[in-house]
């Protein structure tokens, strides 16, 4: 018997210990508590915000080519960098193929005049397009232009340094200088004779 109580006490403090150590261990925690860190995570990989899908805009391409003032009325010209081939001439009076003049913002300082135009009820304001504003002009002459010619030779009158008869002098060339020049060796003293 006694061995049967000993046993019994030996499987009751078992019994509390495993009771007790399963309190200690701590509760798995819920994965939502991680939801804000997974959301705002620097290290998370940047997905772009797809834009919804927009109506095509007529004035995409479009710039303003020209603009002048003048007492019948203002003049646009628009043309597009996508379409060489369009080009058109606004005025302030009537529309164009559908494209109105709405407003011109006019600006003293070269390229910086706004416009905005009009086509089926859509609005848009076009500036000048400053690549072709800040290019360079081209070298060759206007249509219809002829470049000066340089005037022709007087006979008997020849330009300084082209003379074909005559060779030119080689320019002098100074030769090397030494900087610490060594003295030339003295030959030895004629020997006395016997």
């Amino acid at each position: 018997m006694t061995v049967a109580r000993t046993w019994m006490s030996i499987f009751a403090v078992m019994a509390v210990v495993s009771v007790r150590a399963a309190d200690d261990l701590p509760q798995r925690l819920n994965f939502d508590r991680y939801k804000g860190m997974l959301d705002h995570s620097p290290f998370a990989v940047a997905s772009a915000v797809v834009a919804p899908a927009s109506t095509p805009n007529f004035a995409k391409d479009l710039y303003v080519a020209n603009a002048a003032k003048s007492p019948d009325g203002d003049m646009v010209t628009i043309a597009s960098s996508g379409d060489k081939e369009f080009k058109k001439y606004l005025t302030t009076k009537n529309p164009v193929d559908g494209y109105a003049i709405a407003n011109i913002q006019w600006s003293d300082k070269v390229g910086e005049t706004k416009v905005t135009i009009s086509k089926d009820g859509q609005f848009a304001t076009l500036t000048f397009n400053q690549a072709v504003i800040t290019q360079p002009l081209p070298n060759k002459p206007a249509p219809g232009v002829i470049p000066p010619q340089p005037p022709p030779p007087q006979p008997g009158f020849q330009k300084p340094g082209q003379n074909p008869g005559v060779v030119a002098p080689t320019p002098h060339v100074r030769g090397t200088i030494q900087r610490n020049p060594q003295p030339p060796p003295q030959p030895p003293p004629p020997a006395a004779e016997q």
